[in-house]
C-alpha cells in the first residue's frame, strides 16, 4: 500500500520508500526524502522559488536510466505551481516551480536532482546571478578546479564582483556571482571572456573550450551555462551518483585549503552539520545588497 502522507494541507503518496537510490551507501527513498524534508528544505527552497526547475530524473536509482525533464511530469498536482518559459521549439512550454514544501516533496517523491536557469520566472532571459562550472578533466581533480577558482575570485573582484562556491555534488565546482539583472547575452559574453583570460593567465591547468582532447588535466572553465537555455544543478540538491553526493555549499577557507578530493565531498548526512555551523554560505545570491553591476563589454 502506497503511503499518504499529509505536508502543509497537501495530500502526497510517496512511494517504494525502500528502494536503494544510491548503491554504494544503500541510501533509501524514504532516506532522500527525509533529507529533503528535515534537512534541505530551509536552504534550497529560496534557491528554487520563483524559478522554472528542470529535473534530471533517475526513479530506478543511480545505477539505472536517467533522464531530463522540462515539462510538467504526468500527474502533476494542480496546486503544484507552473510558469511559461521561452522556448523556441515550443512556444506554449510550462515548467513546474517549487515554490514550498509541498511541492519540493512531490518533486523529491519523483526522485530528481533540481537544476535551474540563472533567471526567474517574471524576468525570462534577464540573469539575477552568473556562474562558472569548473570540471576538471583526469587525473586533474576538484583541487586543481579550487586553484582556478582563486584565480577566477580576484579577477571577479577587480571588476567588483563578489564569488561564492559550491562543489558540483560530482567532480567539479561551481562559482556563483549575484548581479544586478542583466540580459543573460551579455552575461554569457563576459563569462566567456573571463574563461578566456583563465586559460592565458594559466595555460598549463585552465581551458577555456570543450574540445576533449585539449581536456586531460586541466580544468575547463565552462561559461556556457550562462546561456538563457542552459541550467545548474541546485544548491543542496542531491546528486545521481553512488553515494548520495551534495552540491554544497562551501567557504573560501574550504577552497584555498584543498589538497585532496575528499576534502569537498560531501553527503547528504553531512549537510545538518554544516548547515548549523555555517546556515546557508550562498545566502548572499538572495541578497539584493550584494548584486553588483555586470561590467560594461570590450569598447
Amino acid at each position: 500500500m502506497t503511503p499518504i502522507t499529509e505536508v502543509e494541507g497537501r495530500r502526497l503518496s510517496l512511494s517504494n520508500l525502500d528502494k536503494v537510490l544510491h548503491p554504494a551507501t544503500g541510501t533509501t527513498k524514504g532516506e532522500v526524502l527525509h533529507y529533503y524534508a528535515a534537512t534541505a528544505a530551509g536552504a534550497i527552497l529560496p534557491h528554487l522559488r520563483d524559478r522554472p526547475v528542470s529535473f534530471l530524473r533517475f526513479p530506478d536509482g543511480a545505477g539505472g536510466q536517467v533522464f531530463v525533464t522540462k515539462n510538467p511530469p504526468p500527474g502533476t498536482p494542480d496546486w503544484v505551481r507552473t510558469t511559461p518559459v521561452p522556448r523556441s521549439e515550443d512556444p506554449g512550454a510550462r515548467q513546474v516551480m517549487v515554490q514550498d514544501l509541498a511541492s519540493l516533496m512531490w518533486a523529491a517523491n519523483l526522485v530528481v536532482e533540481f537544476h535551474t536557469p540563472q533567471w526567474r520566472a517574471d524576468a525570462p532571459e534577464i540573469a539575477d546571478r552568473m556562474v562558472f562550472d569548473l570540471d576538471p578533466g583526469s587525473p586533474a581533480t576538484v583541487v586543481e578546479c579550487c586553484v582556478v577558482a582563486g584565480w577566477l575570485r580576484e579577477r571577479l573582484a577587480a571588476d567588483g564582483l563578489l564569488a561564492y562556491g559550491k562543489t558540483s555534488g560530482s567532480k567539479g565546482l561551481h562559482l556563483l556571482v549575484p548581479l544586478e539583472p542583466a540580459p543573460a547575452a551579455e552575461v554569457s559574453a563576459y563569462a566567456r571572456r573571463l574563461a578566456v583570460e583563465a586559460e592565458d593567465a594559466l595555460p598549463d591547468l585552465a581551458l577555456h573550450r570543450m574540445k576533449r582532447a585539449l581536456r586531460p588535466g586541466k580544468v575547463f572553465v565552462d561559461f556556457s551555462q550562462n546561456s538563457a537555455s542552459k541550467t545548474t544543478a541546485t544548491p543542496y540538491t542531491l546528486r545521481a551518483r553512488a553515494e548520495p553526493t551534495v552540491s554544497a555549499p562551501v567557504t573560501w577557507d574550504e577552497i584555498e585549503a584543498c589538497r585532496t578530493p575528499e576534502a569537498l565531498a560531501f553527503r547528504a548526512d553531512d549537510m545538518a552539520g554544516r548547515l548549523e555551523r555555517y546556515g546557508d554560505l550562498l545566502g548572499p545570491l538572495l541578497d539584493p545588497d550584494r548584486a553588483r553591476p555586470l561590467p560594461p563589454g570590450p569598447g
